[in-house]
C-alpha cells in the first residue's frame, strides 16, 4: 500500500489498484494475448482470464515513494517483442501515473509464452 500525505489528510492506495490498472493497460496493447502466471504444481504457464489479470502483475513500493511494476505476459506469434515491450512500458507508465499520481520507477516485462493462432 502506498501512503501519501496531503494538506487534507492521507491517501492510501492499495497494491490491487496498481495491479489492475497495469494489467488492463498491458492487455489492451496490440500483440498481447493476455497476462500469464506460472503454475507452482506443474510449472506450466497459464493464460489468465480477463478478471484475473492482476495475478500476472507484481507491484513493489520503493523507499522514495515510487513503485516498480513487473508484468508477466503471453504474446501473439510473430509479434515484434522489443516494439511491443516499448509500447507496453509507455502505456502502463502513462495510465498508472495519470490515474494514481504515483511515480513509476521501473516497468519490467517478462514474456512467458508465445501463443499460436
Amino acid at each position: 500500500m502506498i501512503r501519501r500525505e496531503t494538506d487534507f489528510g492521507s491517501i492510501n492506495v492499495s497494491n490491487s489498484v496498481y495491479t489492475k490498472i497495469a494489467g488492463n493497460a498491458a492487455t489492451k496493447c496490440f500483440g498481447v494475448k493476455g497476462m500469464a502466471i506460472r503454475s507452482m504444481s506443474d510449472g506450466l504457464v497459464h493464460l489468465l482470464r480477463r478478471e484475473s489479470v492482476a495475478k500476472g502483475v507484481l507491484v513493489t513500493p520503493n523507499e522514495d515513494g515510487s513503485i516498480s511494476i513487473d508484468l508477466h505476459i503471453m504474446v501473439d506469434q510473430g509479434v515484434n517483442i522489443p516494439v511491443l515491450g516499448n509500447s507496453i512500458v509507455s502505456e502502463v507508465r502513462y495510465l498508472v501515473s495519470q490515474q494514481t499520481d504515483t511515480e513509476i520507477k521501473d516497468v519490467n516485462i517478462y514474456v512467458d509464452s508465445m501463443m499460436l493462432d
